[in-house]
């Protein structure tokens, strides 16, 4: 009697299981209740439901997502420009290449947002909308920092404008949708979920991405990702790979990010930013014990720019800044863009650790000016695919380097012989065939004179660490 009390509740529990499923859900909830009849059973409520489907939020969007076709001229075959854009090795083909990218509508006059990677040295711009209109495109506005561009449709009217989120209210595990023209395939819809926020990925110094496993790939950059209410939340940017497809790591910049410099591009095509002039790190185990701290939070002041806005304010190499403008500081990557949205001229009150004590400190905002970025442009016949420029002191305070010595690797071209060699963007070269490098001009003399060579050894730091890299030239 008793094994058929149990065969009975458990073809029981089955009938529940299938019904769950059937209705999106999993089984476990019914095969514990009969495994535990005391046990609490979860509520169908309680369970996040997954979208049915995703097509009326991909019609309601798609109007005003664009394909961005540029043609760029190529100046030097040696060096190449950004991802997803491939310099050909072979600097005897034609000097033209074509990119695809993607971008979105802001205004209905036909202010338009992407990557400024995708247009970047473009020649001739395109944008393509869904209903297959094309219009000729020019650049307004760009920020390399941030790799943002606004753009302008010409002679565009009536579009369909997207409508701006809040990336700070996203949550982990949300649902996603990216919206672009991977390889070309224009109008792409995917979907995934918020995978982490806050990731800083090298990229440069105001990091702060949005990861999700909605599949990106080149060609969806400056595309949209959108909540689940159609609106704009990132800006789909960047991918994870060792393959160049996608592998369920992508990575966009917040819309809130984008609010704040898109109206600077429109009004003066360029991104004015709050300075303090001080070099920062990460707080770690070590450093903390070092500086009896309590806990590993806040920005280690490693330097002072002599007669900066910090010196002058009373900031001292050694201080830790854990609140700046009534702003708590967790690590010290929020310091930069904290103080790059402040406007200049703005008087700032600091809180920094100095000797076991909380000190209190007063900072007028300067600004920060941009470095104009020397690209290494060398006539050779067996090109590097890598673009390098001089450290500038502000350049090698905002990577945490200890002196103004060599160049600094700016890009590497997927596939190059400098990616093939594990060069990488953010290194800093030291030496060409054992020789010193002093500045851009002097690299370009020395790889020059070792162009005829199959192999050249080039020094570099990484880090704390220096490492050798056997560079193999294309040949030409």
């Amino acid at each position: 009697m008793e094994t058929k009390k149990r065969i009975k509740k458990a073809l029981l529990a089955l009938v529940m299981a299938v019904a769950l499923v059937g209705a999106g859900y999993g089984v476990s909830s019914a095969v514990k209740e009969a495994e535990h009849p005391t046990a609490a059973v979860t509520k169908s409520s309680d369970i996040p439901m997954v979208p049915a489907n995703f097509s009326d939020l991909a019609e309601k969007v798609r109007p005003g997502v664009v394909n961005i076709q540029v043609v760029k001229t190529v100046k030097n075959a040696g060096f190449g420009g950004p991802f997803p854009f491939r310099t050909p090795e072979n600097p005897h083909r034609s000097p033209e290449q074509q990119g695809v990218g993607s971008g979105f509508v802001t205004s209905t006059d036909g202010y338009i947002l992407t990557n400024n990677h995708v247009v970047d040295d473009a020649n001739q711009i395109k944008i393509k909308l869904a209903d297959g209109k094309e219009y000729d495109a020019k650049v307004v506005g760009r920020d390399p920092k941030t790799d943002l561009a606004l753009l302008k449709a010409e002679g565009a009217s009536g579009l369909h404008a997207l409508q701006l989120g809040d990336s700070d209210s996203l949550k982990v595990g949300s649902w996603v949708v990216a919206i672009g023209s991977p390889f070309g395939l224009e109008q792409t819809v995917t979907a995934g979920i918020v995978s982490a926020k806050g990731r800083v990925i090298g990229s440069g110094p105001y990091d702060n991405f949005i990861q999700t496993d909605a599949s990106i790939n080149p060609g969806n950059s400056g595309g949209p990702l959108l909540n689940m209410a159609g609106e704009v939340v990132g800006i789909n940017t960047a991918i994870f790979s060792q393959s160049g497809g996608n592998v369920g790591i992508g990575f966009a910049i917040p819309v809130n990010m984008a609010k704040e410099i898109a109206p600077q591009l429109r009004e003066n095509g360029h991104v004015t930013r709050g300075w303090i002039g001080v070099g920062i790190q990460k707080i770690t185990p070590e450093l903390a014990k070092s500086f009896a701290l309590k806990e590993e939070k806040g920005a280690l002041i490693s330097q002072v720019v002599k007669d900066g806005p910090a010196d002058k304010g009373g900031i001292e190499t050694g201080d830790v800044i854990v609140e700046f403008d009534g702003k708590k500081i967790a690590d010290s990557n929020e310091l930069p863009r904290m103080v790059a949205s402040i406007p200049i001229g703005k008087t700032v009150s600091i809180k920094v650790l100095r000797a076991g004590s909380l000190v209190d400190r007063e900072v007028k905002i300067g600004e920060l000016e941009e470095q104009k970025e020397e690209v290494a442009s060398v006539s050779t016949r067996k090109p590097l695919g890598m673009s390098v420029q001089n450290i500038t002191p502000e350049i090698a305070k905002g990577l945490g380097l200890k002196s103004e010595r060599g160049i600094l690797v700016a890009r590497v071209v997927p596939g190059s012989p400098a990616a093939k060699a594990d060069i990488r963007s953010g290194d800093v070269i030291q030496q060409v065939n054992k020789k010193p490098v002093k500045d851009v001009e002097g690299f370009k003399q020395q790889i020059e004179t070792a162009k005829d060579q199959e192999t050249i050894l080039i020094l570099i730091q990484r880090g704390d660490n220096t490492l050798f890299a056997a560079l193999i030239p294309a040949k030409g």
